[in-house]
């Protein structure tokens, strides 16, 4: 039976690159999406891939949606936590409402997408979940206590996870990008690009397929013995303990 993957944030940027990965090492892929129809609907078009709607911060909405992918396609045996969004400005003038539109997107999705595959999981014995954190959950970074304390909180999360059902078959490690090509960053004024890229020791944004493929690798049955691990993929620009 072909492997399923559910990859959050699926249909744009590193997910859809993650998602068109998966499918290319012969997974079967449901990408879940909750904002944009129009770039989904391409997205399928032109991969093949179904798409699934919800809001991944929405308890019910993340079980009913698994379960009907569960229906149509089978078991979950791989989950890429990957939807994220920001909401940037300086803590001093940051709203309750940015904060927690925040957490709830880039860090309570890993309670619910995970609590709704864990437990099938458990009983196959397998399971791969990766989870998507950032550079700026490991380093910080102004303009963004909340999203650099969400991500943070992936990491701990995804250690804590890791350690609970190892000797279920299941592995859980978390991927740390830097500074990506992807149209978020490629909309960012001329001068702060420049000045992002003069910070990257190998003098490039990476691209979205780089990503992709450590994911590929940490889904496949090769990576049985990582787990727990932060794989840090930013071309340098930070280097992490550990």
């Amino acid at each position: 039976m072909t492997p399923i993957a559910v990859v959050t944030g699926g249909t744009r940027g590193i997910g859809a690159a993650i998602s068109r990965g998966l499918k290319g090492q012969g997974y079967e892929v449901a990408a879940v999406y909750h904002g944009n129809d129009s770039a989904a609907a391409q997205f399928r078009q032109e991969t093949g891939i179904p798409v699934f709607k919800w809001d991944v911060s929405d308890d019910r909405a993340c079980r009913d949606g698994i379960a009907e992918i569960e229906r149509r396609l089978g078991p979950v045996a791989i989950l890429v936590n990957n939807a994220g969004i920001t909401r940037d400005g300086l803590f001093h003038k940051m709203s309750w409402e940015r904060w927690r539109e925040v957490l709830a997107t880039n860090l309570d999705s890993m309670f619910t997408m995970t609590r709704a595959v864990i437990e099938g999981m458990r009983e196959r014995c397998f399971g791969r979940i990766i989870n998507i954190s950032s550079i700026n959950g490991q380093k910080g970074q102004p303009g963004q206590t909340n999203y650099s304390a969400a991500k943070a909180g992936v990491i701990g999360f995804t250690k804590a996870l890791a350690q609970e059902n190892a000797d279920k078959g299941i592995t859980v490690n978390a991927v740390c990008p830097g500074y990506v090509d992807t149209a978020m960053v490629a909309a960012v004024k001329e001068e702060v690009r420049a000045k992002i890229i003069a910070g990257i020791p190998v003098g490039r944004l990476g691209a979205a397929e780089e990503i992709a493929h450590a994911v590929s690798y940490l889904a496949s049955p090769k990576a049985a013995f990582c787990t727990g691990s932060v794989l840090t993929i930013n071309g340098g620009q930070y280097i992490a303990n550990g």
